[in-house]
């Protein structure tokens, strides 16, 4: 499965939407996302299941890179 997470790369600094970044991570659960992510000690704020319509959506996207971690 295909997940996008929203995250700010300073944990310490307060949320600002317009600092938000995203990546595409494959994993099985939203749990073994945060796991392959907890070395890069970001702020998470949101991770999103990809599927259908949506997927297709994103993949069109010049932005979509699937992260190998």
């Amino acid at each position: 499965m295909i997940f996008k997470v929203y995250y700010q790369e300073n944990v310490l600094e307060v949320p600002v939407r317009e600092n938000t970044q995203c990546l595409y991570v494959e994993a099985e659960s939203e749990r073994e996302v945060r796991a392959l992510l907890i070395d890069r000690k970001y702020n998470i704020e949101l991770i999103q299941l990809l599927e259908g319509n949506h997927l297709e959506y994103e993949q069109a996207s010049e932005n979509y890179k699937v992260e190998k971690i």
